[in-house]
């Protein structure tokens, strides 16, 4: 393990050669050196050549991913919230891991399709045919 792998949990990890960062000009209020410094950072991650993805986490992470997974199977995520580009760099690599953490998540387990017992459909209806005639006395007196 290198100083630069992210960790995500048990037998997921993203090794820091892995990770490509590009630092481009951050949008937004940023005075003078808005034009000048590239503090925004893009980190990218070719999910399919990553090692130390399980396959079910590549497939979970690239549909979570959503528009940030591009057509060849990489995530992009570009973090420019910062002036810094050290903050922004913690920021992409913050928000990756959590994506893995999700994607890393078990499957929920698939529902068991129940049926309720005989006595509760018996108890069901009898409370509903109760109803009913409580509601039938509430009608107009007949004339007898």
């Amino acid at each position: 393990m290198a100083e630069g792998d992210l960790i995500i949990r048990n037998g997921v990890v993203v090794y820091e050669d892995e990770l490509q960062e590009q630092f481009i000009r951050a949008s937004g209020p940023g005075g003078q050196n808005v034009n000048k410094v590239a503090t925004a950072v893009q980190l990218r991650l070719d999910v399919g050549q990553a090692r130390g993805l399980p396959e079910r986490v590549r497939e979970q992470a690239l549909k979570l991913a959503g528009s940030r997974a591009t057509k060849e199977g990489h995530i992009l995520i570009e973090a420019g919230r910062f002036r810094t580009q050290e903050l922004n760099r913690a920021d992409a690599r913050a928000r990756l891991t959590d994506l893995l953490t999700r994607a890393s998540e078990p499957p929920p387990k698939p529902r068991k399709k129940t049926k309720p017992s005989r006595g509760a459909v018996e108890k069901r209806l009898k409370a509903k045919a109760g109803r009913s005639t409580i509601k039938k006395m509430r009608g107009k007196i007949s004339p007898d």
